[in-house]
């Protein structure tokens, strides 16, 4: 069992700190699992545990996205979990992503809760801008901002360092059948959380480049990923090029219209 050092804890909750704010403000997009788990890797110096956690999370968590008020769980603490059980209790990034879910869910209760609270601030805040008072305006969006990101690195550090030993108990008390089981719920969630994202965003004229990746996925022999990713890249930069030029046709024939309407 590997065990995670008290500096190594503190990182991890100035990590949490950071990326839980750009969770809150949705701004950078660095709280995605897959970046989080590879930062959670590094920290604990593994990276390469760090990657594999983090693209199994990401899959996971590909087609969870928040809409409105509503909650999916979160990204954060699944991402630092998943690294932090499979590094300290030596178990399969599948069995570490089943694992993590219930802190994923601790902290998607807690932002509800503060969704909820925060509320209250909302007749301040419209006072302060109705009477142009900035420095209040400011101070009270950088206080609540605070709360969230205190409490993401709290909730980090109590789970990583505080309750490491707890949790390596737990996973070393379960009996077999319960850890194959949460192996194979992990093995299946990437596969739900892509299917929740092609229903998203799959179109008809996109199929051909699904069917190529699959076919290049499945039957063509790589070393790494790499190869795809970077055909992937190809097909999109065709397709972005490609609807410009589509687009830049459509307002062309549009102009000659226009002139061919007016005169006489």
């Amino acid at each position: 069992m590997l065990e995670i050092s008290l500096f190594q804890g503190i990182c991890l909750a100035v990590m949490a700190f950071i990326v839980g704010i750009d969770f809150w403000l949705e701004a950078l997009f660095i709280f995605r699992p897959l970046i989080v788990s590879t930062l959670t890797g590094l920290i604990l110096g593994d990276l390469r545990l760090g990657l594999l956690t983090g693209a199994l999370t990401e899959l996971a968590f590909a087609g969870l996205t928040p809409a409105g008020g509503t909650q999916p769980p979160n990204p954060v603490l699944a991402g630092v979990m998943t690294t932090v059980i499979a590094y300290t209790a030596k178990v399969d990034a599948k069995i570490a992503i089943g694992l993590a879910l219930p802190f994923s869910f601790l902290m998607q209760y807690i932002i509800l809760f503060y969704y909820s609270i925060f509320s209250f601030f909302m007749k301040k805040a419209d006072k302060y801008a109705e009477d142009v008072e900035i420095k209040k305006f400011y101070f009270l969006n950088l206080v609540t901002t605070l709360i969230v990101g205190l409490s993401y690195a709290v909730v980090v550090f109590v789970s990583s360092y505080v309750a490491q030993e707890a949790v390596q108990n737990l996973v070393n008390s379960m009996p077999g059948w319960l850890t194959h089981g949460f192996e194979v719920a992990g093995g299946i969630l990437p596969a739900v959380g892509f299917g929740l994202l092609l229903r998203v965003m799959l179109q008809k004229q996109y199929v051909p480049y699904l069917i190529i990746g699959f076919v290049v996925a499945s039957f063509l022999k790589f070393s790494n990923l790499l190869p795809i990713a970077l055909l992937g890249t190809a097909f999109a930069i065709y397709e972005y090029f490609n609807q410009k030029k589509i687009e830049e046709v459509a307002m062309n024939a549009k102009g000659k219209g226009d002139d061919d309407n007016e005169g006489i």
